[in-house]
This record gives structure tokens, C-alpha cells and sequence, in this order.
């Protein structure tokens, strides 16, 4: 029987998002020597006071989480000078960057993203129904975000159809970041009724802390999403959020999955958000090693885009495939860039002081 035949148009023949190398297969063959810096992870670990959060919650596990998230959305709501309304929580920011799509977007409707966007964007709106239209991005010379999100070409190929548009800011995979006052620029081209979601999932790795959450209050279309996976170390336990107008939320709360936030997330969330020092103290290592790393990559030739985030985008041109595999068998797990039209470059995530060392030795022992 042909399954695919019998999904909905939109779902036929759409690809599944690609997490790179089977780490788990990975971890059983090399063992705990492994390497990984294929998912752009925290090495540093969560605070301490999240995971108390978590052994406090095993007792409860026999108990279904607060569906409305209250606590923690409350705790958000205090940090970044919002209403509760404004919030909603998601299984990491994946689900919620598919739902925008699967609630405002359909058959003969366009999304507009960035030609090296994150590939969630395409997999929602195909999903959807709609149609993607790739702006180009800013071109590989240029002299600060190179292939980063062209904003004005962006803003080019929003037409009549297009019901949302996708950035990613930082953007992933390229590191590369925007102002705010670019972006502010940017809301002002479009019409008022194109929803733009800004996909902050690596705001906290910016230097200066700018977010476009300071823009929420002058753009009605607007939809920023963040995710404690990140900088808060909890890729885990899978746990995101949204912030729009009230009245926006209130339409993706319809289709929002009930408990769709686990109660260990939700409570080692929270305490993570609370405890700023932890959070300050991996930025700093994170920075720090990023610079360090992104020196030593470019003091032995290779290309390395400017990034603001825990992960650098690395060009090795035609070798890139025979350094991926020799990687691979040194026990180092990169990311391959194939799928985003990107086959001469790897995705390194900022590692710690000795998992960098060891990503370097290894290179070096490929040359």
C-alpha cells in the first residue's frame, strides 16, 4: 500500500527535518570520548537550580503538568516587562514555528524566508499547504553578515499572497545577526496584515542584548519566539515560547496541544530563568571560546562567518566532504550543510575548552 498517496497533497513527498548524525548511534559506537558539535548544545550544562527543579518534580510525575503553564509564563512575563496574555508555551520553539504556518497560512498562500534560513520554515509552510518563496541572501563577500538574511530582498518578495514571513535573528546556520533598528526599518515596508515571526533562538548569545521584543508594542504583526534550549541548556526537556499581540495567541492557543509542556520542563524553566548568574557565566565561556575558536579557524586558512551565537559556520571549500568523514572517524560529530544548499561548509557548535581542543587536533590531523 502507497501511504504517501494516501497523506494530503501538502504532506506528499515533504522531506522530514534532517537532525544531522544519529548521536545516539554515535554514543554506543565511540562511548563517552565523543565529541558532539552537530546540534549547537550548551556544554556548560543547565544551572544547578534547575536541576534541583527537576528531582523536585519526579515525585508528581504520576500527575499531568499545568496545561496553561502559569507559573512559568508568569515568571516570563515579569522578566521581559509583558502580560501573560501576550505568552504561550511550546514544546521547544519548533512546534510553535510549524504552527504559525499551519494556523495563518495555506493552499495558495505564500511564506517568505530567507534563502538560508532555518529549515523548519520550509517544512511548515509545505506542510501547510502554502508556497515558499527563498529571498536571496546577502552574498558570501559580504563585509559583515555574509549569506545572512537580506532584509530588503526579503522585503521584495513579499506580495499579495504572502501571509507570514520567517527570521531567524541570530540566523541559523550562518551566525549572522541584524540590528533592530534594521528590523524596525524592515516591519515599517510591509503591510500591517503580513505576520512576521522573528525566531529569536540564540538572542541570548547577542552581544548588547538587543531583542525584538522592545518592537512588540508598535507592530501588531509581530511574533517572536525563544527557546530554553540554548543558552539556558535545556534542550532536553524541550521547552519554548511565543510573544505577539493578545489576540494573536489567543488564535494559536486553538490548536495548541494540550500539556504540550511536560512538568519537569516547565519547572527547571523557571528556575533557570531565575538564576541570571548561571546564564551570565555560560555566555561569558561561550564568548570566549568562540572567539578563541573562531581564531584558531582562521589562522589555519579556513573561511569562518562573524556569528553571534554557540556555533560557527566553517567553509572548507572541496574538502569539506573528506573532513566531515575524517571528523567522523576521530570521534568529532560536525554538522553537515548540504541540505541548506550549503555542501562546502560545516556547522561547528562552540564547544568547551577541551572538546575544542580536540575538534582542532583532529583537523589538523586531516591536513
Amino acid at each position: 500500500m502507497n501511504f504517501d498517496r494516501l497523506a494530503v497533497p501538502a504532506l506528499q513527498g515533504l522531506r522530514a527535518y534532517d537532525p544531522g548524525h544519529d548521536l545516539v548511534a554515535w554514543r554506543r559506537r565511540v562511548g563517552p570520548s565523543l565529541v558532539e558539535l552537530g546540534s549547537n548544545e550548551n556544554p556548560w550544562g543547565a544551572s544547578p537550580a534547575a536541576r534541583a527543579a527537576v528531582l523536585d518534580q519526579l515525585h508528581a510525575i504520576h500527575r499531568y503538568p499545568d496545561p496553561l503553564g502559569g507559573d512559568l509564563k508568569r515568571a516570563l512575563a515579569q522578566k521581559h516587562g509583558l502580560a501573560v496574555e501576550q505568552l504561550i508555551l511550546g514544546n521547544g520553539s519548533h512546534e510553535l514555528l510549524m504552527q504559525f504556518a499551519q494556523v495563518f497560512a495555506g493552499p495558495g498562500d505564500e511564506v517568505v524566508a530567507s534563502q538560508y534560513g532555518f529549515a523548519v520554515y520550509a517544512i511548515a509552510t509545505q506542510a501547510a499547504g502554502a508556497t515558499l518563496r527563498a529571498a536571496p541572501a546577502l552574498p558570501r563577500e559580504h563585509a559583515t553578515m555574509p549569506r545572512g538574511h537580506d532584509l530588503d530582498a526579503i522585503a521584495e518578495a513579499v506580495g499579495p499572497r504572502t501571509k507570514l514571513v520567517y527570521l531567524a535573528n541570530p540566523n541559523n546556520p550562518t551566525g549572522t545577526h541584524f540590528t533592530i533598528d534594521t528590523l524596525a526599518n524592515f516591519l515599517r515596508k510591509l503591510p500591517p496584515e503580513v505576520l512576521v515571526v522573528v525566531d529569536e533562538a540564540y538572542a541570548e548569545f547577542v552581544e548588547g542584548g538587543e531583542s525584538a521584543l522592545s518592537l512588540l508594542a508598535h507592530h501588531p504583526n509581530l511574533i517572536v519566539t525563544r527557546t530554553f534550549s540554548k543558552a539556558y541548556a535545556l534542550a532536553g526537556l524541550r521547552v519554548g515560547f511565543a510573544v505577539a499581540h493578545p489576540g494573536l495567541i489567543a488564535v494559536i492557543e486553538r490548536v495548541r496541544e494540550s500539556f504540550n509542556v511536560n512538568c519537569m520542563g516547565l519547572a527547571a524553566a523557571e528556575a533557570a530563568l531565575g538564576d541570571v548568574e548561571h546564564l551570565q557565566w555560560g555566555l561569558a565561556r561561550n564568548a570566549e571560546e568562540r572567539a578563541r575558536l573562531a581564531d584558531a579557524l582562521r589562522s589555519r586558512g579556513w573561511f569562518v562567518h562573524p556569528s553571534q551565537t554557540n556555533f560557527l559556520l566553517v567553509e572548507f571549500g572541496a574538502r569539506t566532504a573528506a573532513i566531515e568523514a575524517g571528523l567522523l572517524d576521530r570521534g568529532v560529530i560536525p554538522r553537515p550543510m548540504i541540505g541548506y544548499g550549503l555542501g562546502d561548509c560545516l556547522r561547528i557548535t562552540v564547544g568547551d575548552r577541551n572538546e575544542n581542543r580536540r575538534f582542532l587536533d583532529a583537523l589538523d590531523a586531516l591536513a
